[in-house]
């Protein structure tokens, strides 16, 4: 005799109540209980975490009907106006000879669906696919135009659901994570890293990076939250900026040859990592590089942190620069974000597009990071707010992109 399938109802998370149930979904469903060396997410306590920074977020769950109701599924989602293209300048129409005038972007509302878990218990059942629909209902609600999501490349039960939604692979981009060392890491003496003010960073963030795909219209908020911790500019030693800040109209006015910026973001104030499933003799290494450096410290050994326990990771965002050296610019930028997480971070990663231009200086373990994200976009409205643009899921990546830190 088959086993009936239980009538499952989708409705709104409620803190209250739902807390602890969502916390075991989530706890279930961590790809680490395979056994294999994975990464795993503590959301300390606040199942929301990874959306509640954003303008607008909904996290739903999907429970059994009955006397007796079990929680067997949950998913967040955000939604957030960002950009998705852009429009050229008009020739002659202002700027000089070496300094044209920036692309102005193009703007579109879309919603992003993440953390979608179902119990193994209750998969194949159709769960997953009541959370999108009803996800993407909301989206709706709220005016979104596309709704995309992002997943691993060998994650088939995933990207088998979301096309079976009608969503279409958009991106590849990559993760470049790097342990904290003890020690700090040199800044070329040919380099200065300045720490600017939030609104001299959303300024050149404005006029310089806005067309970015995914750059988000509400910039300031992302740079005001505290979660955000400083923005570095990298410039060269000796130029007027470096040794005096102009304030951002005037440098971008008269900007050095070559400069690059980013700002960081904690997520340790969101989740925790853990590394789960490592061997001994893995553990036994890393641990062997802490206690060398501990009796050497003269030595400046590279020692790797403890990353199997909780630990706390600060990310890059808003990557970009001009120039020549840009991408020199950008690894002192990263030195200093380094330097910085020092006794506040074990790792420090970033998440650039598969074709971006300063990416090689981003240093990264290969053990650590990976290229093989996958977003996933889908078209939800049946008109377009601008017609430049046309169907966003059908353009051509361009060499950036630009994550959103607060939906990690």
């Amino acid at each position: 005799m088959e086993r009936e399938e239980p009538i499952i109802v989708v409705r709104e998370y409620d803190a209250e109540t739902d807390r602890l149930a969502a916390e075991a979904v989530d706890r279930i469903c961590e790809v680490g209980t395979s056994g294999k060396v994975s990464l795993c997410v503590d959301l300390l306590g606040d199942p929301v975490s990874r959306v509640r920074h954003s303008p607008a977020y909904l996290m739903l769950v999907a429970e059994t009907s009955g006397p007796v109701r079990e929680t067997v599924g949950v998913i967040r989602g955000s939604v957030k106006i960002v950009a998705c293209g852009r429009k050229m300048p008009r020739q002659g129409g202002g700027g000089t000879r070496t300094h044209a005038p920036a692309a102005a972007p193009i703007y579109t509302k879309v919603g992003y669906i993440l953390g979608l878990r179902v119990l193994p218990s209750h998969r194949r059942m159709g769960i997953g696919l009541k959370l999108v629909k009803r996800m993407e209902e909301w989206f709706g609600e709220k005016g979104a135009e596309y709704a995309y999501m992002a997943t691993t490349k060998g994650n088939d039960a995933s990207l088998g659901l979301f096309s079976g939604c009608g969503y279409s692979k958009f991106r590849t981009p990559s993760i470049l994570v790097h342990p904290v060392f003890v020690h700090r890491l040199p800044v070329p003496r040919s380099t200065a890293v300045l720490r600017i003010p939030p609104a001299d960073a959303e300024v050149i963030y404005r006029r310089r990076l806005a067309a970015t795909e995914f750059f988000p219209r509400d910039i300031d908020a992302v740079l005001a939250n505290p979660l955000s911790v400083v923005t570095l500019l990298a410039v060269p030693a000796g130029c007027a900026a470096a040794e005096r800040w102009p304030g951002a109209e005037a440098f971008l006015a008269a900007p050095p040859e070559s400069w690059a910026i980013a700002s960081v973001w904690d997520c340790g104030g969101v989740f925790r990592l853990e590394i789960r499933g490592a061997s001994r003799l893995r553990r036994a290494a890393a641990a062997a590089t802490r206690a060398a450096d501990r009796a050497m410290p003269w030595l400046r050994i590279p020692s790797v942190p403890d990353l199997f326990r909780p630990f706390g990771a600060w990310f890059l965002y808003g990557i970009g620069g001009e120039g020549p050296a840009a991408s020199t610019m950008a690894a002192a930028v990263w030195r200093e974000a380094h330097n910085t997480a020092r006794g506040a971070a074990a790792v420090v990663a970033a998440e650039v597009a598969e074709m971006e231009p300063l990416r090689r200086g981003i240093p990264r373990w290969r053990v650590l990071s990976g290229a093989d994200d996958v977003w996933c976009v889908k078209r939800l409205a049946e008109e377009y707010s601008d017609g430049a643009v046309g169907d966003w899921t059908k353009s051509t990546p361009g060499p950036s992109i630009f994550v959103d830190p607060r939906e990690l």
